[in-house]
């Protein structure tokens, strides 16, 4: 059994409208936490800055076994995310709910089960 389960999404050609809006952002982390049974630890956090072509949110968003983050990029419609946990997920949902909440075109996948 390994020590945690880590999903890395590389997210290219988002809905730009999707992914520069906070409060989508922030629905996005509640239903993946629900979706993927995970237990918040807090709101959500969603801050914008960065500059140039790196300037866009970030979302971190604590659970009882590690982690969510993210960070969208105004400028490209690209995001990358990170799911880690030590309590093991279905990332079949995570994928779905990306895909719900922000369209992007291409998705890079890479999970790790760290020991």
């Amino acid at each position: 059994m390994a020590w945690g389960y880590h999903l890395i999404l590389d997210c290219y050609d988002a809905d730009k409208e999707l992914i520069t809006d906070a409060k989508n952002i922030a629905a996005f982390a509640k239903a993946l936490v629900s979706r993927i049974d995970m237990v918040a630890y807090g709101e959500p956090q969603v801050i914008h800055f960065g500059e140039d072509d790196k300037q866009g949110y970030t979302l971190i968003q604590l659970i009882e076994t590690s982690n969510i983050t993210a960070h969208f990029c105004d400028d490209s419609g690209n995001f990358y995310m990170d799911v880690f946990s030590c309590k093991p997920y279905d990332t079949t949902k995570v994928l779905e709910t990306v895909n719900q909440f922000f369209a992007p075109k291409k998705i890079r996948e890479r999970y790790l089960e760290r020991d």
